[in-house]
């Protein structure tokens, strides 16, 4: 459930923004520093936080916007915009060669297994998995939005949009750990008999 951390400015702009959305977005964008703080504190490097530096800026920035014109036709679109923003940021992990979820893998396992190549693997793939969810939920939310339909839908494919890649990234690293170790074991196997 470490992987739940870096959304929680995300769920308390979502939870705060029924309130309005400017307040929704200075809670998120104060969760998102105290956050940051917090792993400071606790020692943990500030490199790998694509997801973290990302959060303030996109809350940073709609906290402005959502005080300036608290009446922008862009609040209505507040789902599919933070759904949007993670989908880049995720991609943007990807393409600038450190998937966000090393962040929060790095928190979970041993320093000797971070720089792996199936460490560095299994990360690509999570963050992929994420990406995807992301990119494919604040599509839905901008077409719930555009057309008006019933809130119902946007709590929906939110939760989908959530609840698929955890699931996905609480089985996939075990399954890719067994994969490899198979593969390792076979490739052993004929090393030992080709020396035989």
């Amino acid at each position: 459930m470490n992987y739940l951390r870096g959304f929680i400015p995300w769920l308390v702009f979502a939870g705060v923004g029924s309130f309005g959305w400017q307040w929704g977005a200075l809670a998120g964008l104060v969760a998102a520093v105290m956050l940051l703080i917090a792993d400071r504190a606790a020692g943990l490097a500030l490199d790998y936080r694509l997801l973290e530096y990302g959060t303030i800026v996109f809350f940073a920035g709609l906290s402005v916007l959502a005080f300036a014109q608290p009446d922008s036709g862009l609040k209505m679109y507040g789902s599919s915009l933070s759904m949007g923003w993670l989908a880049l940021i995720a991609w943007v992990s990807i393409a600038v060669q450190r998937p966000f979820t090393l962040g929060i893998a790095r928190r979970m396992a041993p320093p000797e297994v971070w720089r792996t190549p199936l460490f560095r693997r299994i990360n690509v793939v999570l963050t992929a998995a994420w990406a995807v969810s992301f990119t494919l939920t604040a599509t839905a939310q901008a077409v719930v939005s555009a057309y008006e339909l019933n809130t119902a839908f946007t709590v929906v494919i939110q939760v989908a949009g959530f609840v698929l890649p955890v699931r996905f990234t609480s089985t996939y690293p075990e399954r890719a750990r067994a994969r490899f170790l198979q593969q390792s074991s076979g490739r052993t196997d004929i090393q030992e008999g080709l020396a035989s």
